[in-house]
């Protein structure tokens, strides 16, 4: 474990508490020893004999570290590293390597650093990796496995689309929290009692931005494009909402909020998991790229793929692609990876 603030802590936490044995440093020392004081790391120092890393640092210095992981000699060779941050497709693409699994957990909380740390913080969380072309099976099955055995739902994306996709419901919302509750500091200047009268739609609205400020400049630098992006939308759509409110257009508020509210009920519930679960068989050839499209295939289409293998031939440089989704979901996998150029099959668990 390398980085040890509010998501490394709780990784290594939720780590320990399935009976890992944790390892790993910060490169803060005090938080190091807090690190260890709390049962994040079983011990302080750099393990040469881990099989999985997870690197919890600021995006800005996660290739770096990543590389220095994969290129020691001195490691074992089947040594699999992931990482948390939030974007991807620098990362990712700076890296290039088959045993990196690009990750993000897509939880947190208004505390800050290890003291916030909750080994229960990624219990029916998403968790999205981002596998490549490169991307070795096993390496994506193993960081799948871990990441699942924590209590995430896994779904693979691209790195480019879940830059573009998380710039929508992570970035952009923060940044307008924050803007918001800055907003409302200007005024308390004028009038005290005004953030007195925050009640619980502000407190909701802006509870992100009571988060640690240290890793948005590398968001925000990273996915700029996204990003802006997704402002521009935002800002047309608040233009448009201011000119309704202007004009009196009762209507016009209505529609907007009554779609609004329609959505919002409709938000899928977090921590489900199915009673029934399909295996999606599809028979594929050793190719470099297979892994990454069938995973990302059910990304796009949002299912959770609860487990995944390979059973390769013995006859051959091929083999069965096996992954587990929830019953209502096999049919629409089956059909998606049908239309792509593959046989599929779907049968119950036995």
């Amino acid at each position: 474990m390398i980085g040890t603030g509010l998501i490394g802590g709780s990784v290594g936490l939720a780590l320990a508490a399935r009976g890992w044995e944790v390892r790993g440093y910060d490169t803060d020392p005090a938080r190091s020893e807090a690190a260890l004081e709390r049962g994040v790391l079983s011990e302080l120092g750099d393990d040469r004999d881990a099989e999985i890393a997870f690197v919890a640092t600021p995006s800005s210095s996660v290739p770096a570290v990543v590389r220095a992981l994969l290129d020691d000699p001195a490691r074992r060779p089947d040594l699999v590293v992931s990482d948390v941050s939030s974007v991807k497709a620098a990362v990712v693409g700076a890296i290039g390597h088959p045993r990196f699994v690009g990750g993000h957990p897509m939880a947190g909380s208004e505390q800050v650093g290890i003291d916030g740390a909750d080994p229960d913080l990624f219990t029916g969380a998403l968790w999205v990796l981002t596998p490549t072309p490169g991307t070795d099976l096993g390496a994506f099955s193993k960081v799948r496995g871990v990441v699942s055995s924590l209590g995430a739902d896994v779904v693979a994306l691209g790195p480019t689309d879940h830059d573009r996709l998380v710039a929508v419901v992570s970035h952009v919302p923060h940044l307008v929290a924050a803007t918001l509750m800055n907003a409302a500091a200007d005024g308390a200047e004028q009038d005290a009692v005004l953030l007195r009268l925050a009640a619980g739609g502000f407190r909701d609205m802006t509870r992100v931005a009571a988060g640690h400020p240290g890793i948005w400049p590398d968001v925000c630098a990273d996915n700029a494009e996204a990003i802006t992006s997704s402002l521009d939308r935002l800002i047309e759509d608040l233009a448009e909402m201011r000119d309704r409110v202007r004009m009196a257009d009762r209507q016009g508020v209505f529609d907007v909020l009554e779609r609004a509210s329609r959505a919002r009920r409709h938000l899928p519930a977090r921590g489900a998991r199915p009673e029934q679960l399909i295996e999606v068989r599809v028979p594929v050839s050793d190719r470099e790229g297979v892994l990454a499209e069938l995973t990302t295939v059910a990304g796009d289409l949002g299912i959770n793929i609860y487990d995944i293998e390979i059973a390769h031939s013995a006859e051959g440089p091929r083999g069965v692609l096996l992954l587990v989704v929830d019953a209502d979901d096999a049919g629409k996998l089956r059909d998606a990876v049908v239309t792509r150029g593959y046989h599929a099959t779907a049968q119950a668990l036995s």
